[in-house]
């Protein structure tokens, strides 16, 4: 009998952090662990996405402030 995929109940605010925390390439495996037990994987693709783009957009307007 097949038991029911288990609930991920992980926050938004878990997810950011989660994802900042890969940007800087640091993280404990204890907490990775912990992430990849209670984040859901497409809301870590959602957050790294948007993330990005907040990161390359904020580097585009640093590089125009600086040669302006």
């Amino acid at each position: 009998m097949k038991r029911p995929p288990a609930v991920r109940q992980g926050t938004l605010l878990g997810t950011v952090k989660a994802v900042l925390w890969g940007f800087l390439g640091v993280r404990r495996q204890n907490d990775y662990q912990e992430d990849i037990a209670k984040l859901h994987p497409l809301h870590i693709m959602a957050v790294g996405v948007v993330m990005a783009f907040l990161f390359v957009l904020g580097l585009m307007i640093l590089v125009n402030w600086v040669v302006a």
